[in-house]
């Protein structure tokens, strides 16, 4: 069973950073692709960000230019580097594990594992 567990979230300033991170275990993480996804308040699951073989990536345009997904195979996480934080970044951030490493998909439902989630706040 795979287990995730995110950390690093907090309070904010608009304009700071901060680095999310999700420790993964229970199966082999290189085999599993990895996305972030965020919700707000009174929003829907938004998707954010993610990452599978070889690194190949994809981005919400939301956080284009701004966020970076990263992930190191020796420790089993996947990480979220958060820069130029606004308002509207606001939210509760889930990573998610897709069995299928060659996918870098942005639908919630082929995400088969979620983490608890880590709350973001920026204030303005």
């Amino acid at each position: 069973q795979v287990q995730l567990l995110e950390s690093g979230g907090g309070l904010v300033q608009a304009g700071g950073a901060l680095r999310l991170a999700c420790a993964f275990s229970g199966r082999t993480f290189s085999l599993y692709s990895m996305g972030w996804f965020r919700q707000a308040p009174g929003k829907e699951r938004e998707f954010i960000c993610a990452i599978g073989s070889t690194s190949r990536t994809s981005y919400a345009d939301s956080i284009k230019g701004r966020f970076t997904i990263s992930r190191d195979n020796a420790k089993n996480t996947v990480y979220l580097q958060m820069n130029s934080l606004i308002p509207d970044d606001t939210g509760v951030y889930s990573c998610a594990a897709n069995p299928n490493i060659y996918s870098i998909d942005r639908r919630p439902t082929n995400y088969n594992y979620w983490g608890q989630g880590t709350q973001v706040t920026v204030s303005s």
